[in-house]
């Protein structure tokens, strides 16, 4: 059995509470809590459990709309998308371990997302991830890539998920402070979703799947806390995953629920045994007792308070409809998992834990979950100075730039390259329900028995967030929704992951307000409501923390999956065109980073209606088969955009551009003209690609809605020519800038990936 130690400031601070926490805990019980309840109290008011920082600026945001079924509060958001199907999805972070232990700390987040998934009774179809590493010029970055990479595609194609897309991007605020942001889609039918909730006074409670060990102990106290030159020693609170345990855990779970004795169900994820049975109880007004001598376990002679902080994966907490629980113990039997019957609910509103006999937890779930502190943590305004119209290079430019060479450094910048090397490691096709090929604008799946399918993407720009949080977040949801519009599909919702740095410093807590309240003002503009998401705080080692990097999740659906466009210009002749104008727009862009290794502003500005417009026409060019190719203009601007268009995803095809352009932007010096035209990062901007004789009916539908539209040239030849203003600005052949395009990640990371 596990001594009660005396209650001193050090344990207090070691199971992450101040105190003056401390203090309300004994205030609320009346008495000292022990050992177990205190590192339970603690795991559950963290940061990464409790949201107590950021909950009242979450509030905030939009959670309602026609198509949303389950808005925050579960494991998972849910939409309904038409002919009888709902999309669960969602997306988490595991930063901290994935620093720790690249590998596990990769895999184990695919696998947790997954099984936020399917505890709601959906398939998983879909996964895709966000990642931000350091300059790959140091070797312990690339280590950190490689395992981290190597970790979702090991556990995706293991578990038979399609890991379908996403997006990585490379900082060095991200040195040292990795994020790793999973995201998971899973399919249901309507009617068929299931809630985390232990409802039946008498229901009895079970335990299934993997037996618990001691690792992950703490993970989502250490997810709540800065790092410092320890951080390493922490590597014994990192999980490790098995992924054919978890595939078997998904068939049993989905087999079990079929059977209508599930009342309700939530995997142990953070916080382990703790959090699913406080929380499940919590929801449905109800308490939970439960005996540790029955848990499974995998280690010799672990005590309460390991049983109960374990984090060990691939595990679910089950509540059964009495009497029927030997029926869901033979399904799992017959998948060789555990299942066992641990527990069963009260009518006490508490978590009651027994170990040896004896009671060793006795706590109110609202101490556990509602009454959690809630911080409103101060806030200064804290906007870095810098304006690039005060940069050397805007008062020298001489107009002689060799702006093909310009490009050439632009395709190969890690941020811009091909991210081949990454997604060839990922199964994306596994259960063919993949309608496109990774590096599309957005990943889609169809819906099988229907004509539907669903896209999702993920977006977010750093650097926008720490040259203007609010403004830097309305841009992450506008490219979001175009990503998903230049796919074919109407915007229908979004998940989130906030990533920042120290909650206790009121610069970031002001620029997390000011995100929140950008993010909520583009989603009720676009119609978007938020279903759920992740609070990532302390993304910060020995004091320096990471940009503000809000991740966007924005799913769409195709109603006629006919309908689905790609990027890749087709055919020789073909016209291009601009939805959306040109401005001056350099303020944070990649091309300032690139060339001139400059991070100031101001941002692109946006335009809301106008975006809407936008992406109105060209939805509707989509639908009425104007278009045969549309491309979000954003990162690298217009000239990386064209590029990617020239070429294919199958490197025996790619065309040629020839661009021909008047271009005069207003009170910007003649000089720059070529670079605002070719690197500008201005939102709400749309390339497409036609046949001539469908140009007018574009044309048409753009003044309709108030949008420009500007005939950029035509798709031909084997060259990437720009004439601007009369003048031939880049004359390339496209072979070699798409080789150049092509070799930048494989070059890195085939380096020694071995951190001394």
């Amino acid at each position: 059995m596990l001594e009660q130690p005396v209650i001193t400031p050090q344990l207090i601070e070691a199971q992450g509470l101040t105190e003056d926490e401390y203090r309300r805990i004994v205030e609320r019980l009346g008495r000292e809590p022990n050992l177990v309840e205190l590192g339970i109290i603690g795991v559950m008011w963290s940061e990464h459990c409790s949201y107590k920082s950021s909950k009242v600026h979450l509030r905030r945001l939009p959670t309602e709309g026609e198509c949303v079924v389950q808005g925050p509060g579960e494991n998972a958001g849910v939409v309904d998308i038409g002919d009888g199907w709902y999309v669960v999805f969602k997306i988490e972070s595991h930063n901290h371990p994935s620093f720790i232990e690249p590998y596990q700390g990769a895999a184990t987040g695919v696998g947790g997302i997954l099984r936020d998934v399917f505890t709601m009774g959906a398939r998983p179809v879909a996964a895709m991830n966000s990642l931000r590493f350091g300059p790959l010029t140091e070797p312990v970055n690339r280590a950190i890539m490689a395992g981290v990479v190597k970790g979702i595609g090991d556990y995706g194609n293991s578990f038979g998920v399609p890991t379908v897309g996403g997006e990585i991007m490379f900082g060095e605020c991200y040195a040292r402070n990795p994020l790793v942001n999973a995201f998971a889609l899973g399919l249901v039918r309507e009617g068929r979703v299931f809630y985390a909730q232990a409802g039946g006074v008498g229901n009895p409670v079970l335990y299934v799947g993997a037996k618990t060990g001691r690792d992950g102990i703490h993970g989502a106290t250490m997810a709540s806390a800065e790092f410092d030159e320890q951080a390493m020693e922490k590597r014994p609170q990192v999980q490790v995953g098995d992924p054919f345990m978890e595939k078997l855990l998904l068939e049993a779970c989905l087999e079990a629920l079929r059977t209508g004795a599930v009342v309700g169900m939530q995997d142990m994820g953070a916080a382990g045994l703790t959090c699913s049975t406080c929380e499940m109880g919590a929801r449905a007004g109800t308490g939970i007792e439960i005996d540790l001598d029955r848990v499974p376990q995998r280690e010799q002679g672990m005590n309460a308070y390991e049983i109960m902080l374990s984090e060990s994966q691939e595990r679910m907490l089950l509540v059964v409809k009495r009497g029927r629980e030997r029926e869901i113990i033979k399904i799992f039997e017959k998948w060789g998992l555990d299942a066992v019957v641990i527990g069963r609910v009260t009518e006490t509103n508490r978590l009651v834990v027994r170990h040896g006999g004896k009671v060793v937890v006795d706590l109110p779930n609202r101490l556990l979950t509602e009454d959690a502190p809630i911080y409103h943590r101060p806030m200064t305004p804290a906007l870095p100075e810098g304006d690039y119209h005060r940069l050397p290079f805007w008062r020298e430019a001489s107009g002689h730039e060799d702006y093909g060479e310009v490009l050439r450094r632009m395709l190969a910048s890690p941020n811009l390259c091909s991210r081949e090397w990454v997604y060839r490691q990922y199964d994306h096709m596994v259960r063919t329900n993949s309608l496109t090929l990774p590096g599309e604008d957005a990943a889609v799946i169809r819906v099988k028995e229907t004509r539907r399918a669903v896209a999702m993407t993920l977006d977010g720009n750093g650097r926008y967030c720490h040259l203007d949080p609010r403004a830097g977040a309305r841009l992450a949801v506008a490219e979001a929704a175009r990503n998903v519009v230049c796919v074919g599909a109407r915007p229908l919702a979004i998940t989130n992951c906030l990533n920042f740095a120290s909650p206790e410093r009121p610069d970031v807590m002001w620029s997390f307000s000011e995100v929140i309240d950008g993010m909520a003002e583009a989603c009720r503009a676009f119609g978007t409501p938020v279903t759920g998401g992740n609070v990532s705080f302390y993304n910060e080692t020995e004091g320096r923390g990471v940009y503000p990097t809000p991740v966007i999740g924005m799913i769409g659906v195709i109603e006629e999956s006919r309908h689905l466009m790609t990027h890749r210009f087709k055919d020789e002749g073909d016209l291009i065109l601009l939805l959306g104008e040109t401005s001056d727009d350099l303020g944070g862009s990649e091309y300032l980073e690139r060339m001139h290794r400059a991070v100031v502003g101001p941002v692109p500005r946006l335009d809301l209606a106008r975006e809407r417009a936008v992406q109105e026409v060209c939805l509707t060019a989509i639908r009425e088969g104007l278009i045969k190719s549309a491309h979000d203009c954003s990162d690298g601007g217009l000239a990386i955009a064209l590029a990617e268009c020239c070429f294919s995803g199958h490197r025996n095809r790619r065309h040629g551009v020839e661009i021909d352009v008047e271009f005069a932007p207003p009170e910007v010096p003649e000089a720059l003209w070529p670079v605002i035209f070719l690197f500008s990062e201005s939102p709400s901007r749309i390339i497409v690609s036609l046949e001539p004789v469908k140009a007018d009916r574009l044309r048409e539908l753009a003044r309709a809605h108030g949008v420009p539209i500007t005939e950029l040239g035509r798709v031909g030849g084997e060259r990437y020519r720009v004439n601007l203003n009369r003048q031939t600005i880049i004359d390339e052949p496209v072979t070699e800038l798409e080789m150049i395009w092509r070799r930048p990640l494989d070059e890195w990371l085939s380096l020694n990936v071995i951190a001394e």
